[in-house]
């Protein structure tokens, strides 16, 4: 091979070589550049209290950020998060907007559909647990059992139940558009907003003069629509009563105790709460009896907080009480409210309440004397009273 063929090989060689240097070094520039793009910096947060933390990290993104910023917004989920680091699902903070809705639910009225849900854990679905009789959810055809999918199109799921609830609420005369599965058929449906006024109560007379009384949730004036209640139908001449408080998710802790008042001796305990450092108070019946007759009380797996305040109560001070259904819920906590002078409150988990005899609730739960599950897919709201089991194991017993 001559020299100069040697030399062209070469040329060609050194040619390749460089070329695929000048490649790698070009994708090396452009792969720097995208990662550069995102401006990678590492700082460092030191071990200072936390408003110094957040006010670091405020002027850092005041500095670094680039569109504009909700300061009062950011606030607010900063404190919401800190609620969050409890990991406890009763305690949050309640914006200055929220505890005007969390207020007007705890009063019975509100503007929103008219209808109470549930997050069905099993299934991390937000279920129908029942319309509030005259809403505009009833009018609209939504049924106990229904599963809300989505909300003005946007998906929501069982853990989204507080988000999904809020949603439901807005101005008077404002629409809201429901899809909704039923018998595993999706459904639309509009419902116009009102402001709604909720019964707690609702009572009737069954054969063998058997009192009925359903209490819904036990929100501020239940004690009273229940007094009332109570009289009118036990000038009905009834000579036995079913107190009917499955799907109660509870409310107002003192509604419950005033309830159970009635029931039970003057002196005699209906709630054991603790507070933090153990501190014990006990609530005693403060009235004369009032209730005397054979009591049978339902329950379910969504009977919860005041519901099983006063199912504990009566059932273990008053003599010939049966409780029918299944096991309830098991929340033996109870939630403080307070209000903040800008308007906003803290919902926080303040006692834990034991029954009478001083057994837990808490995580535990109530067991009804008699088990009686209904059909699977059924409910107590949208079946016929005769195909109703647990209401006919009730009547059995008074008889």
């Amino acid at each position: 091979m001559s020299s100069e063929k040697k030399q062209n090989i070469y040329k060609i060689i050194m040619l390749i070589v460089l070329t695929v240097f000048i490649t790698a070094m070009v994708t090396t520039i452009a792969l720097y550049k995208t990662i550069g793009n995102q401006n990678i910096t590492y700082i460092t947060s030191d071990n200072s209290s936390l408003g110094q933390r957040i006010a670091y990290y405020k002027k850092f993104i005041q500095e670094h950020y680039l569109y504009d910023i909700n300061d009062e917004k950011m606030t607010d989920f900063a404190i919401k998060g800190y609620f969050e680091g409890l990991e406890d699902q009763y305690s949050e903070y309640i914006t200055k907007e929220e505890m005007q809705d969390y207020m007007a639910d705890a009063t019975g009225k509100y503007v929103g559909i008219g209808v109470y849900i549930t997050n069905n854990t099993k299934t991390n679905q937000i279920v129908v647990l029942m319309p509030i009789k005259g809403s505009p959810a009833e009018e609209s055809g939504i049924k106990a059992g229904d599963i809300i999918q989505k909300i003005d199109g946007i998906e929501y799921k069982g853990e989204n139940l507080n988000e999904a609830s809020n949603k439901l609420k807005a101005e008077v005369g404002t629409k809201v558009k429901l899809e909704i599965l039923r018998d595993n058929k999706t459904l639309e449906i509009e419902v116009e907003r009102k402001t709604i006024k909720v019964n707690h109560i609702e009572t009737k007379v069954l054969e063998n003069n058997i009192g009925y009384i359903q209490i819904s949730t036990f929100d501020d004036g239940c004690f009273n629509e229940f007094e009332q209640k109570y009289n009118e139908i036990k000038s009905k001449n009834i000579k036995s009563l079913i107190i009917d408080l499955r799907n109660n998710g509870g409310g107002i802790v003192e509604e419950a105790t005033n309830i159970a008042d009635m029931f039970t001796e003057k002196g005699e305990t209906l709630l054991i709460t603790t507070e933090k450092g153990n501190k014990e108070e006990i609530t005693k019946a403060k009235k004369d009896k009032l209730i005397d007759m054979p009591i049978v009380i339902l329950v379910n797996e969504n009977t919860a907080s005041a519901s099983e305040i006063l199912t504990a109560a009566i059932k273990e001070n008053v003599e010939n009480v049966n409780v029918v259904g299944t096991k309830t819920y098991g929340k033996g906590v109870i939630q403080s409210i307070f209000t903040l002078k800008d308007g906003s409150g803290i919902k926080l988990t303040t006692n834990e309440y034991y029954t009478p005899k001083h057994n837990t609730i808490n995580k535990v739960g109530i067991s009804p004397d008699y088990e009686v599950t209904l059909p699977e897919n059924e409910n107590v709201y949208i079946i016929e009273e005769k195909d109703d089991v647990q209401l006919q194991k009730a009547i059995e017993l008074l008889k």
